[in-house]
């Protein structure tokens, strides 16, 4: 089969080239008669483009032969774009031919093969024919695509200006979107901050109001009592806005103010207030300051005003002289004059309120208090009784003893009994019952001394204990008030509850009152017992040193023994 095909193909060869043959000779013989000649030599040349021209056909009038339309192209490519491409009319430049096209030319020519009648001839003629028509559409198709090219590259760059001109657009608005939202966020955040300074304000401005009336005297309540009302409940509103309740308290905050104004200069405004008896009368106020007077409108009620626990109402308290009542009085008709003035504000009545008599004092403590009471009695008659006691009691002197025990030491019985009697007091009948027996052995000189020194003793220290138990019991029923006070006042809570003080004092006061009045008997009587048994101790231990000199110097002295000597 391969051997077959060059000689298939050889035989179409010959008979295309016996068809082709008698119109080969007469193109060829056409074109020996006709010489063409190129316009274009040496030199360019302005060409005016006629109806119908294209760069092929162009080229082939310029040089012969249509491959230099890419020459002319080139040439003339910024006035075709500008043009929109070939136009009737428009004048381009024909360049000098191309070397290489020439010598293409040449080439062809020369590898061209004569003509003749042979088979072989016709048949490469007829291929010929067929390359350059090939070759012709291919040029036409290549000038259509540089034609289309142009439009299609004028369109692809008004597209791509299209696409920077939107792009610059989509840039423009996102930096305006960024822009936005910048501004966006910092309204925001100004809106956040204003409600915030708006929220400070409202409170700052609600404690502001608490704090203007509880600092108003008792006798301006009635006088704000409208605006403190309107502005206090302005918040909780729901009707007024946020403008309208700030006016309503600023409304407030002007009235402070002239009030201040006011009350630097005196102002004086009517009202009502309670007198001494609890009658509310009406009448004017002079306000100066902290301090307010009041006048009723009968005149009999003059005085100062001051607010009393759980009243509402002004309480007016009189003057103790009478001219501070008229000063008072004038001052408040006539909005001119002296201001009898209390440096206390008040103080110096309640404290005076709250002053109260010895009995009513002891009242207080309830039945507790009257066992120790008695106590107290009973602890200061025995102090007075062993204070009496004690003091009647002589002391031994130096100069008795020395003198008896000189007479000892002389075995003077007689002298030594009359120095021991002239010592008196219990170590005087101490020793006179030793000298009584300074015959008898020293063991019994010494118990019948010591006997006596004991009956001394007991004698001394009767009734003290009972000073000693009054000073450790009356705490204790200071105590025992102290609890029942409590357990009162816890009645009354449960009864009253916790909201009212005064009704709670009085088991607050039945338990301190106890426990102060015990601890006043307690303390003394411990003090008083404790004096009084020193001072007993001190009578016995004088006994108890003159009966250790008696026995010594009756050692050094010593009498002869006697049987059956008194």
């Amino acid at each position: 089969m391969k051997k077959k095909k060059p000689v298939i193909l050889i035989c179409m060869l010959i008979l295309a080239g016996a068809f082709a043959a008698p119109a080969q000779d007469q193109m060829e013989s056409t074109e020996e008669e006709q010489v063409f000649v190129p316009l274009v030599t040496t030199e360019p040349l302005q060409y005016t483009v006629e109806a119908g021209d294209t760069l092929m056909g162009i080229a082939r009038k310029a040089y012969g032969e249509s491959s230099g339309w890419r020459a002319i192209y080139q040439e003339n490519r910024d006035q075709l774009e500008q043009a929109g491409g070939l136009k009737e009319g428009l004048v381009i430049t024909l360049p000098v031919r191309p070397q290489e096209s020439s010598t293409t030319a040449s080439a062809s020519a020369a590898i061209r093969p004569q003509s003749g009648n042979t088979p072989f001839a016709r048949a490469d003629t007829t291929v010929q024919q067929r390359l350059e028509s090939s070759l012709a559409e291919l040029n036409a198709l290549r000038e259509k695509i540089v034609m289309e090219k142009i439009p299609l590259s004028r369109k692809l760059r008004d597209l791509e200006d299209h696409l920077i001109e939107v792009r610059r657009e989509y840039q423009q608005t996102s930096r305006l979107l960024d822009s936005r939202t910048l501004d966006l966020s910092n309204l925001r955040s100004e809106i956040k901050s204003r409600r915030d300074e708006k929220n400070y304000l409202s409170n700052l401005l609600n404690e502001y109001i608490r704090n203007f009336e509880s600092r108003l005297h008792i006798a301006e309540l009635h006088r704000y009592a409208d605006k403190l009302e309107a502005a206090k409940l302005a918040p909780e509103n729901s009707n007024l806005s946020d403008l309208e309740i700030y006016r309503t308290q600023a409304d407030l905050v002007a009235i402070s103010l002239d009030r201040l104004d006011d009350a630097l200069g005196g102002t004086r405004f009517k009202g009502a207030a309670v007198d001494s008896h609890g009658s509310v009368k009406q009448g004017s106020f002079v306000l100066l300051g902290p301090a307010a007077l009041f006048r009723s409108e009968d005149g009999e009620s003059v005085g100062t005003a001051e607010q009393r626990l759980g009243s509402l109402e002004p309480t007016v308290i009189g003057f103790e002289k009478p001219a501070d009542a008229k000063a008072a009085a004038d001052l408040v008709l006539s909005a001119s004059g002296q201001f009898p003035l209390d440096p206390t504000l008040g103080n110096a009545h309640k404290i005076e309120a709250t002053k109260q008599t010895l009995w009513e004092h002891i009242s207080k403590g309830g039945v507790v208090m009257a066992p120790i009471l008695g106590l107290a009695a009973a602890a200061l008659l025995v102090a007075l009784y062993k204070w009496i006691q004690l003091a009647r009691l002589r002391k031994p002197s130096e100069e008795h003893i020395r003198v008896l025990l000189n007479a000892v030491a002389e075995h003077d019985r007689e002298k030594a009994a009359e120095e021991a009697a002239a010592i008196g007091g219990p170590a005087g009948e101490m020793l006179v019952i030793g000298v009584g027996h300074i015959k008898e052995p020293r063991e019994l000189i010494e118990e019948v001394m010591y006997e006596k020194m004991l009956s001394t003793r007991l004698k001394l220290q009767s009734f003290l204990p009972f000073i000693a138990i009054t000073a450790s019991s009356a705490p204790l029923l200071g105590l025992l008030g102290t609890v029942t006070g409590i357990i009162n006042t816890f009645k009354l809570i449960t009864v009253f509850g916790s909201g009212d003080v005064k009704t709670l004092s009085g088991g607050i006061s039945e338990a301190l009152v106890t426990t102060e009045f015990g601890l006043i008997v307690a303390i003394p009587s411990l003090l008083i017992h404790a004096f009084l048994s020193r001072k007993a101790r001190g009578v016995t231990d004088q006994m108890e040193k003159a009966a250790v000199t008696f026995m010594n110097q009756l050692s050094k002295t010593p009498y002869k023994h006697t049987k059956g000597a008194a």
